[in-house]
């Protein structure tokens, strides 16, 4: 049974949304790693709102984005130093 999102304390639903969000947004960030701009700027937001969202009860969920933010961040560095050695 899902909980009454009313009667949840608005900054916990915050914090949870937060959490939810860097989830999402470290996934984005693993996708946009063919474009090294767009990749570290969604990996950077990722690890800001999982570090935010490790307040709240779904702290697996935050730590879990922080995780993937990181590895869009490192895939999309990776990426543009393979494609700067291609073109040099």
């Amino acid at each position: 049974m899902e909980p009454d999102y009313k009667s949840i304390d608005p900054e916990e639903r915050t914090y949870k949304f937060l959490a939810i969000f860097s989830f999402i947004i470290g996934i984005l960030s693993l996708c946009a790693g063919l474009v090294p701009i767009c990749g570290v700027g969604n990996g950077m937001i990722g690890i800001v709102t999982g570090i935010f969202g490790r307040k709240s009860e779904r702290r697996k969920l935050a730590n879990a984005g922080i995780l993937i933010s990181v590895l869009g961040i490192i895939i999309s560095i990776i990426y543009a130093i393979l494609v700067a050695n291609a073109k040099g």
